[in-house]
């Protein structure tokens, strides 16, 4: 289990980005497109051994060439401003049969890339993962976020499209960041680095789909170009929309009408603090949605979408 870096650039105080598969890929997505935007260059990786089993065996003209693993490589970049590092993982260390980072593996792989990032001087670090809301599929996703000191919250609501968890309805401040995008927060938290985690709103009946949602993504994405002062041509980003939104909404015109009409509800309920949805309400939505989808699946309905 080890580091590797390719590179040893001269960086000031740089600020990490990390992103990880989650949740409609949310916070995956609008780290790695701001990492492609902004060019940044190779500079090592955590060797997979210890961490992941292989993904697959490759073979090149009928010889057999090795294991391939999910890759956990960090990246940088200078900027007018500020540098970066970017830290971008295929796959979540996991123990067991859970799906996000958990347990001891989970734990080292956090320190290894918070060694990585206090080598080159880092003092802050962002996530970003997906906040599962009872919010319309035609509604822009808001950012939630999480910060890890009192300082840091004035700067973070000065963000459009941008509030604390502490501000959604039914929550009461409390919430629960799963698998890396957390830990890693703790654990820099723990070694005296700041920490804020930008989680783009998904509708709660499609947490569970196979597809992403970038446009989460793209309300993250348009966050971390406002905090780096930079502009993100959102063409590519805005064509991935169109295509998963034609999905959603071939799903939604299929909802019974007693779902669609109080689901429809949604879309009336002032965002900035959405009161107006009850646990109950978003309970049942959420169940008869569920219960649609598992009637269909049995039927073979789902073929067409």
């Amino acid at each position: 289990m080890g580091i590797r870096l390719f590179k040893e650039p001269e960086l000031e105080k740089p600020d990490l980005i990390c992103g990880w598969p989650g949740i409609g890929n949310i916070g995956l997505i609008a780290v790695d497109t701001l990492k492609g935007v902004l060019k940044a260059e190779e500079l090592g990786e955590i060797e997979p051994w210890d961490f992941f089993y292989p993904k697959k065996v490759s073979i090149k003209n009928g010889l057999l060439e090795g294991l391939e693993f999910p890759t956990s490589k960090f990246y940088y970049q200078r900027l007018e401003k500020r540098d970066l590092i970017f830290f971008i993982g295929e796959e979540q260390p996991t123990e067991g049969e859970r799906m996000y980072a958990t347990g001891e593996k989970a734990y080292q792989m956090a320190n290894l890339v918070l060694d990585v990032a206090e080598r080159f001087g880092c003092q802050r670090v962002y996530t970003s993962g997906a906040c599962v809301s009872p919010i319309h599929h035609t509604v822009k996703p808001r950012v939630v976020s999480v910060v890890s000191s009192e300082k840091l919250v004035e700067e973070v609501i000065r963000y459009q499209n941008t509030i604390l968890i502490s501000e959604i309805g039914g929550r009461e401040g409390e919430g629960v960041i799963t698998g890396l995008n957390g830990l890693l927060l703790a654990v820099a938290k723990k070694r005296g680095l700041e920490g804020i985690c930008l989680m783009g709103e998904i509708p709660d009946w499609l947490s569970g789909s196979p597809f992403p949602y970038p446009k989460a993504s793209k309300s993250v994405l348009e966050v971390f170009a406002d905090i780096l002062g930079i502009r993100v041509d959102f063409g590519f980003l805005g064509k991935m929309v169109a295509q998963i939104e034609e999905i959603v909404e071939r799903l939604y015109e299929g909802f019974p009408p007693e779902i669609k009409e109080r689901y429809d509800e949604r879309k009336f309920v002032v965002q900035a603090k959405p009161r107006g949805i009850t646990e109950e309400d978003a309970k049942w939505i959420k169940e008869h949605i569920d219960e649609f989808f598992k009637k269909r699946g049995e039927q073979g309905g789902q073929s067409s979408v």
